[in-house]
């Protein structure tokens, strides 16, 4: 069936549908490994230590982790003990882009309702463009290296400021998964569009995982598990094959401890987010043994400075 498209897709070097035969991704990350664990919603520095010495304890790397709190929500001060912990344990730190749909006034998506969360993330006019790059800009001159980005227009402004020398060569974007993407040809854009690392929809199949590495070289964001506000789901015996077939990948996790994303969080949720971070480290290890995690401070990592 539908033998024209898709054989217009393969000239284009595209898949020709969802990769159900899994294949093994080669791709890796800079320093050559297979994965990475990344741990999304730390809104807080406490909770963040509480992360690291958690899965420290535990013998387990924590390579990434994600406030999704909002740059413009945090103080100087809480944006420094973010570097100073992230310092300590050689730890990527992605913040978030501050003025965007949830914080504004938007009558559209203050309802609520499935039409109105459509907008998802993304700036609205001019004004807020200037205001979000004003946000980024602000957390990169502190020290921050990882800018987590909502809008696939202000992704294309920044990585142009970033190739102007305007913001550092060595600050990484991430494209968030609130953005909505979760097929090939909206990944390739993306990557050309700036993305260093892509999180797409957090529901998805091991073929469709699988077709989205083919499309792209970038580092893929996978979540492992969720909290109930999107779905619920806790993928933890998926995570080896997760990362055979998605490397190179940060494969997410901790979120389940959570109620729902972007709000503040606490030291016992930075525990229990550890720990499930844990877990995913520990099946990738027992079931996936010949597979690499990233060191912390690996090459390639957007450390703060």
């Amino acid at each position: 069936m539908f033998h024209e498209i898709k054989t217009y897709l393969k000239s284009k070097g595209l898949q020709s549908g969802d990769r159900f035969d899994l294949p093994t991704s080669d791709m890796r990350f800079p320093d050559g490994a297979h994965y990475r664990i990344e741990v999304p919603t730390c809104n807080s520095a406490v909770t963040f230590r509480a992360i690291m010495e958690t899965a420290e304890k535990y013998d387990v790397v924590v390579n990434r982790v994600d406030d999704t709190f909002g740059i413009m929500r945090n103080t100087d001060e809480s944006i420094l003990d973010y570097i100073s912990i992230a310092k300590e344990f050689k730890c990527e730190v992605n913040m978030s882009i501050g003025p965007r749909a949830t914080y504004d006034i938007s009558a559209q998506r203050a309802t609520g309702s499935p039409e109105g969360n459509r907008i998802a993330y993304r700036l609205r006019g001019m004004d807020q463009i200037v205001r979000a790059t004003e946000d980024a800009k602000r957390a990169i001159e502190l020290g921050i290296r990882g800018i987590l980005v909502y809008d696939e227009g202000h992704l294309w402004l920044l990585n142009e400021m970033r190739k102007d020398g305007v913001i550092p060569k060595d600050v990484h974007f991430k494209l968030s998964a609130h953005c909505g993407h979760g097929n090939p040809l909206s990944l390739r854009l993306l990557e050309k569009l700036g993305a260093d690392s892509i999180n797409p929809v957090r529901d998805l199949t091991l073929p469709i995982m699988s077709v989205l590495r083919h499309a792209v070289s970038v580092p893929l964001d996978l979540h492992t598990d969720n909290p109930k506000s999107t779905g619920g789901f806790v993928r933890t015996y998926e995570a080896p094959e997760i990362a055979r077939i998605a490397a190179p990948v940060h494969l997410k996790a901790g979120n389940s401890a959570l109620q729902s994303h972007g709000i503040p969080t606490s030291e016992k949720e930075g525990v229990n987010m550890g720990l499930q971070a844990v877990l995913v480290a520990r099946m990738v290890r027992k079931y996936l043994p010949d597979a690499i995690q990233s060191k912390p401070g690996a090459k390639g990592m957007a450390i703060p400075k």
